[in-house]
Formats: structure tokens, C-alpha cells, sequence
């Protein structure tokens, strides 16, 4: 199956391409510059990022690192209507494990309510969460979608950087002399 070269979801059905890559709506389409100018980023430069977050302290709760991403995964259904998500976070262990048990209780309580994918996806949700809780990642170095994650930090900011440096550019009236 296809994955978004943007956020990885499965892509099972349409999905959106271009130069840049496939990706799942239009969403992450429009992120799919971002995407090609954070793979123009040097390693070393990224590298060097990716562990100082790594060693940081939790964005969340200032706490002490390791930093990486924890995946949140939520199901919720209402009669024929069901809705899944899985969230990305950057945090430390403790603040990744609070909030996948928040995922886990969310999808007790309101992912069943739905006939048939509730019935079906909240076993699933509740499983993704239990393992994620079970085999968190290594400690001892960064993940790779810790890695993605700051490399698109840093193009995020590049890129506003040339935007604010372009509108500054333009407010500037040259002096007449």
C-alpha cells in the first residue's frame, strides 16, 4: 500500500501526486515544497539538530530527555460514522506514555459506538497504543521520525526566514536623492 510522503498515513483509496512526492489529501500535498527543500538540508546540519532535541528537555513538560516522537492513536465512532488518528508528539517517555493511555481510554469509551469499523478499529487503536506503551524508542540515539521532524523544523524556518527577509525586501522604499 501507498504511505504520504508527508505524514506516512496508508493511502488506500486516491491520494494526490505531484513532483514532489504521493500524498494523502491536498493538506499535505500543499507541504510537499516544504518536504523537497527539507531533503535539500545537509546532513550535518540535521544531524547536529536532531540530537540536541534528542538530549533536550520534553517540550512539553521541561522535563529531562530523551526526547523522541510517541504516537497517540484515538478511535472514535457514532452509528455509522468512524473516525481514526494517530498523533505524532514530540516528548519525553513519561509525557509519550500519558498520552497514548489518554488514546487508549478515549477509544474505550467512544470507539465503539460504531457499526462496524468501531467494532473493528477500536481493538486495533487500543493494540497500536499497548505496543507503542510496550516498545517505546531506544533511548540511546534519536529515531528516524525524530529526524524528519526536526529536518522539517528547520525547513519550516528557512522558509519563513526567506518569506519575512522577501516582505522587508519590498517594505524598504529606496531614498530619493
Amino acid at each position: 500500500m501507498a504511505k504520504c510522503d508527508y505524514c506516512g498515513s496508508t493511502i488506500i483509496f486516491g491520494g494526490k501526486r505531484d513532483a514532489n512526492g504521493r500524498f494523502c489529501n491536498q493538506k499535505c500535498q500543499g507541504r510537499g515544497g516544504l518536504l523537497a527543500f527539507s531533503r535539500q538540508i545537509p546532513e550535518g546540519t540535521v544531524t547536529e539538530q536532531v540530537w540536541k532535541f534528542h538530549q533536550g528537555p520534553c517540550p512539553k513538560c521541561n522535563g529531562s530527555g530523551p526526547v523522541d516522537v510517541h504516537v497517540n492513536h484515538k478511535v472514535w465512532s457514532a452509528i455509522a460514522l468512524t473516525q481514526c488518528s494517530s498523533t505524532p508528539q514530540i516528548s519525553c517517555r513519561s509525557c509519550g506514555v500519558k498520552s497514548q493511555l489518554g488514546g487508549t481510554a478515549f477509544s474505550l469509551f467512544l470507539g465503539w459506538w460504531g457499526f462496524p469499523w468501531g467494532l473493528l478499529l477500536t481493538p486495533i487503536q487500543i493494540g497500536r497504543n499497548l505496543i507503542a506503551m510496550a516498545s517505546p524508542p531506544e533511548p540511546s540515539k534519536p529515531s528516524p521520525q525524530l529526524e524528519k521532524a526536526v529536518r522539517m523544523t528547520i525547513a519550516s524556518r528557512a522558509v519563513q526566514q526567506q518569506q519575512a527577509a522577501r516582505q522587508q525586501s519590498a517594505q524598504t522604499v529606496p531614498a530619493k536623492a
